[in-house]
């Protein structure tokens, strides 16, 4: 229609930092890049010792408002994240890892996929890509043994994933998701769940945003460099506290989400996955040992949380145990 002016959206970029310093500038340099407008940028830093505020602060792009939060204490990335998302109105929310580095069309294809008329789409999430050149993940998906992988991660080469498509989940680190997706999908005000603190919280509000009848979809032509430090085979080098939340948070996530049905269909897998980490924990990560005392003590917390989710779903996933993704 003649004068009529189209508006495109404004998307906040949420960060979560935790002695994160060496990331910041080429993070912050990455947004600066990008060709979508209006950006908006908050970060949560999550009392660093090594100055990561100031040097966010002082690497921030000029044209591109800014806002930091210095929390005293380190709530983790679920809670930083919630936190961040708290301070922004944005129709659109790219979450964004400090070691993520966003091509410049990146939120520019993400924002043109999620545009599909035909679907309830909720979030979006592009090919990233590791500085060795390997995959890290196209889109997350689902095992039998209730793990969730990021599609292609480690693999090299670039013909995998090359099609648009739906995917059961998108990964924190670098994933555009619509702002009445996570109002929709949250728990009691919460989008991200602080209990899981770090690791699987990404998983986990993708299980909602599922449950909720949002899709989650996939742009290969979308590319993010992402150098990411925690993966299964480092485990032994990953910080005491990480291992413990990762273990832990195994649990919530089938507390939360499991059905009966799907509990007898997958119980061989699990029930053996679940064995392994428990003789794992008990032979050489003992450190882990509190994660099963924590689920004990807040059970009752835990269980009522549960209720709500289930008593909210109205879509069933299970499906997402069978595929790793079906074009768009």
């Amino acid at each position: 229609m003649e004068g009529e002016v189209f508006l495109t959206p404004t998307v906040a970029v949420c960060i979560v930092t935790y002695d994160s310093a060496p990331d910041l500038p080429g993070c912050l340099e990455a947004i600066g890049r990008l060709d979508h407008r209006p950006l908006e940028i908050v970060l949560v830093d999550n009392a660093s010792r090594d100055g990561s505020l100031e040097i966010a602060r002082r690497h921030a792009p000029a044209d591109i408002p800014f806002e930091a939060v210095a929390s005293p204490e380190n709530l983790g990335f679920a809670a930083g994240m919630n936190a961040a998302i708290a301070r922004t109105r944005a129709p659109f929310v790219l979450t964004l890892n400090a070691d993520a580095r966003p091509s410049p069309d990146y939120v520019t294809l993400l924002l043109a996929r999620a545009d599909q008329p035909a679907m309830k789409v909720g979030a979006v999430t592009g090919r990233l890509v590791r500085p060795s050149g390997e995959l890290d993940a196209c889109g997350m998906r689902l095992t039998s043994s209730w793990r969730h992988l990021d599609r292609g991660s480690g693999e090299r080469g670039r013909e995998q994933f090359p099609r648009p498509e739906r995917v059961f989940g998108a990964t924190g680190a670098a994933s555009l998701f619509r702002r009445e997706a996570l109002d929709d999908a949250a728990v009691e005000g919460e989008i991200f769940d602080p209990r899981f603190h770090s690791f699987r919280e990404d998983a986990e509000l993708c299980f909602r945003l599922r449950e909720r009848g949002w899709e989650v979809l996939y742009e290969p032509t979308a590319f993010c460099e992402h150098r990411r430090f925690n993966l299964p085979e480092r485990r032994s080098g990953m910080p005491a506290e990480v291992n413990r939340h990762s273990l832990k948070n195994r649990y919530l996530l089938r507390l939360y989400h499991q059905t009966g049905g799907n509990l007898v269909r997958t119980l061989v897998p699990t029930l053996a996955r679940d064995l392994g980490a428990l003789a794992y924990v008990l032979l050489r990560e003992r450190s882990s040992l509190s994660a099963y005392s924590w689920l004990w003590r807040n059970r009752r917390d835990l269980l009522r949380r549960r209720r709500i989710i289930q008593g909210r779903k109205t879509v069933n996933v299970e499906r997402w145990f069978r595929v790793d993704g079906i074009p768009i």
